[in-house]
């Protein structure tokens, strides 16, 4: 008779560790879109100044379901409710007259990153670009000529992403 009681404990202590192990910490983490998750470790919670939520219920929304395939569906039906293959495929000219427009404006959006890069480049001289008569004071100074590094590398980051997209071109 001893030993139920015992079994009993036994599984008692079993449940409330594994419900320990698979119970997480909420935070609550601040900003414009207050965000409650579980997904942190401590220490980006920490970073982010969250709170934890402890004691708090948490209630689990459903999101909509997913709509079953046509297919699944009604087997009949599903040929009638796709369109054709040709409907879908874009004609190949037309195609190629938009790859050579995209090319066109996306030269010229380089082009004119690059002259605006030299501007930038000729008037920062090699971090030392002469003093406007405004800047009395150096801080000032080295305020503007740390913006103009700035806009150059802005620039020049314009200039790498440009070129990406022009190499994910098809050549003309």
């Amino acid at each position: 008779m001893k030993t139920v009681p015992f079994a009993a404990l036994v599984l008692l202590g079993a449940t409330t560790v594994a419900a320990q192990d698979t119970a997480r910490t909420v935070y609550r983490c601040p900003g414009p879109p207050v965000l409650y998750t579980d997904a942190l470790t401590p220490e980006e919670a920490r970073a982010r100044n969250c709170r934890t939520i402890e004691g708090a219920p948490v209630t689990v929304v459903q999101g909509p379901r997913r709509r079953a395939p046509v297919e699944a569906a009604a087997p009949g039906a599903a040929a009638t409710a796709q369109p054709p293959a040709s409907a879908t495929r874009i004609d190949p000219a037309a195609q190629r007259a938009r790859d050579t427009d995209s090319r066109r404006i996306l030269e010229a959006e380089l082009r004119k990153e690059e002259q605006s890069l030299a501007e930038l480049k000729r008037e920062y001289n090699n971090g030392e670009p002469e003093r406007r008569g405004d800047e009395r004071n150096y801080a000032k100074y080295l305020e503007r000529v740390a913006e103009m590094k700035a806009a150059i590398a802005r620039k020049e980051a314009d200039i790498s992403a440009l070129k990406r997209e022009l190499a994910k071109l098809p050549a003309s």
